[in-house]
């Protein structure tokens, strides 16, 4: 009964809310705020960082490398130099200068990022059983909800609410950075011993460990982990921290802040975006469908066989028959990921350590085999190319993750792009971010009930 119920209920909806797209362009609407080229709409500035996937030239957009600058710093550099130090002297602060910059505008001095990373540690901590009464209570697979859940329940054990200083605020924020491991590995351990019967492990980070290093360490049941594993870690952590205010996650940081909401409400709205198959769980589509390629492609080094493969993908005759092959383009990337193509590398090294070249070789020839065949299906206005998300999953996979975890983990670092973006609307924003919406409503006479 109340099955037929919503379904009689879902059609009046739809025959209600159906717009046609044809009137839709009557008004040159820009759907999904990106014309029909794909160029964002205008909506706010930012000295955080630059995406760049095309350059415009005399009126024509032309697709180039792509390029990810956080406050004016390739990603590459800021990546190459992180490494080198780590390789030096075993520092294990990659995640911590990162951060500082995206926050703070700057590189940090050694003495700055030593007191920013005790700064972190002296806030990794939980309110008194929190553990036991928030995290594990009615434990769920969907990690990014448990979080969502754990964020807004501490905004109740903070007597600082209430206080707009922007110090304030910033607080709230590192404080928030600094628990976010926390409540994602002991929300997977709740999950995973009270719905898949394995064991349960609450393990406290180690203050002298980087973020990557303390993941494994917590979630791991020996807590041992390679200095490669980590590194790659905090790799992946460094490259997903912030990608500009445009993307769904950051821009829904901008409009709630731009409300007056508090930290707590902000950062749990924007974990609300982020969990969105279309947004933070594009990793986990990747991973599912390259399983299904394993499954269907009898020889997995036969090229003509998987291109045969793809083909019918997009046609949507297979997998998921959405006409996809996920982790292959960007809404602004053209050519190259700059985050894909710094990973690749570290991917490859962690494969032969972990003796999965066969795997990459498989994520290679799709890559390659699908930066051919997309364009010849699809109206292509700039150049395809695999995104951060074709090659994360199979990081993740490589140290033991589960797949349950992979949001989450693009939340403990993306918190910081969050974090930075709300302290830029704080500083410089002094209106509710309202766009327009055109109504297509038609007017009619009112009808009493009796005559209806």
């Amino acid at each position: 009964m109340a099955q037929d119920l919503m379904e009689r209920y879902s059609r009046l909806i739809v025959d209600s809310d159906y717009i046609d797209p044809a009137r839709v362009e009557e008004y040159d609407v820009k759907r999904g705020l990106r014309d029909k080229n794909g160029k964002g709409v205008l909506a706010g500035v930012t000295t955080i960082s630059s995406v760049v996937g095309v350059r415009e030239e005399n009126g024509a957009r032309i697709p180039v490398d792509g390029e990810l600058c956080y406050r004016g710093y390739n990603v590459r550099d800021l990546v190459a130099g992180a490494v080198s130090r780590f390789s030096a002297d075993g520092s294990a602060d990659l995640y911590e200068e990162t951060a500082f910059l995206l926050l703070f505008g700057k590189l940090p001095t050694k003495a700055e990022l030593e007191e920013f990373r005790r700064t972190l540690v002296s806030f990794r901590t939980l309110p008194s059983n929190f553990t036991r009464d928030v995290i594990m209570k009615a434990p769920t697979k969907d990690l990014m909800n448990s979080l969502t859940k754990s964020v807004l329940t501490l905004q109740s054990y903070d007597d600082t609410v209430g206080d707009h200083a922007l110090e304030t605020q910033l607080q709230q924020c590192l404080r928030l950075i600094a628990v976010f491991p926390m409540l994602v590995i002991y929300a997977y351990h709740a999950f995973n011993y009270s719905v898949n019967g394995g064991n349960m492990y609450i393990t406290r980070p180690e203050p002298d460990f980087s973020v990557g290093e303390n993941i494994l360490h917590m979630l791991r049941p020996d807590g041992v982990f390679t200095p490669l594993e980590a590194s790659v870690l905090d790799i992946a952590l460094m490259l997903h921290m912030e990608h500009g205010g445009g993307n769904n996650s950051t821009f829904t940081t901008r409009v709630v802040t731009s409300a007056g909401s508090d930290t707590y409400a902000v950062i749990a709205a924007a974990l609300c975006s982020l969990k969105g198959p279309k947004h933070g769980g594009a990793n986990i589509k990747v991973m599912e469908m390259m399983q299904n390629i394993r499954e269907n492609v009898t020889d997995l080094t036969d090229r003509d066989a998987l291109r045969e493969y793809l083909d019918k993908m997009l046609a949507g005759e297979v997998f998921d028959r959405k006409k996809l092959i996920y982790g292959m383009g960007h809404a602004v990337y053209s050519l190259s990921d700059p985050r894909a193509v710094v990973f690749k590398s570290f991917v490859q090294e962690l494969a032969e350590k972990k003796g999965r070249e066969a795997d990459f070789a498989l994520y290679r020839s799709v890559e390659e085999l699908a930066t051919e065949l997309i364009p010849q299906k699809r109206r292509i206005y700039k150049g395809v190319c695999c995104n951060v998300d074709f090659y994360s999953g199979f990081v993740y996979d490589m140290l033991g993750i589960p797949q349950e975890l992979y949001t989450p983990l693009f939340a403990i670092a993306r918190i910081v792009g969050w974090s930075a973006h709300r302290m830029e609307e704080l500083v410089n924003g002094d209106k509710i971010i309202r766009p327009s919406y055109q109504s297509m409503v038609e007017k009619h006479d009112y009808v009493p009930l009796a005559e209806r």
